[in-house]
């Protein structure tokens, strides 16, 4: 049976004062992982496991929602990826949007310059999934938008489906 927000208010008044204001302060910085293990640590004697940790933690992220200091959106206008473009060392070959991941933003689409000599690739900007906004459609936008001003080609692989597997610019 899945826990219910009155069994995850009654794991939270199990734990400690001093781990729930832990956990507290993990949240307020962003920090998912570190206040799921904690309370999965801290909580495992009082009947909870992973899976009920996890709902611990997702509902003091609905509690103390726009208290926690999120991680700033990268900008996505043609100004200021020009500046990033334009104090990077070697000539820029094509601009790149690939699809990357992590447990805690699931997927999002980084927007890559890739250069010549030096043959490198640099971050330009991460775009993570919101509610309002496609990470794909919106790199996608500002790739081309960049590339085209810069007179190079734009490449995104797999636009419809992340995973790690899309061919690169240049293997």
């Amino acid at each position: 049976m899945p826990a219910t927000q009155s069994q995850d208010e009654d794991h939270w008044e199990s734990l400690p004062a001093g781990i729930r204001t832990q956990v507290d302060g993990y949240v307020l910085q962003d920090s998912l992982f570190p206040a799921v293990k904690l309370v999965w640590n801290a909580g495992r004697a009082r009947g909870i496991g992973l899976h009920e940790a996890q709902l611990v933690v997702h509902e003091r992220y609905v509690l103390l929602g726009d208290r926690i200091a999120r991680t700033p959106e990268c900008p996505l206008d043609l100004e200021s990826l020009s500046a990033l473009v334009s104090g990077l060392p070697g000539r820029v070959a094509a601009i790149e949007a690939v699809w990357d991941g992590d447990t805690v933003h699931d997927w999002f689409v980084k927007l890559l310059a890739i250069t010549d000599d030096p043959a490198e690739e640099r971050h330009l900007a991460t775009v993570y999934s919101r509610h309002d906004r496609d990470p794909a459609e919106a790199a996608a936008g500002a790739g081309r938008t960049l590339a085209d001003h810069l007179g190079v080609p734009f490449h995104f692989a797999n636009p419809d489906d992340p995973g790690f597997d899309a061919p690169r610019w240049r293997p």
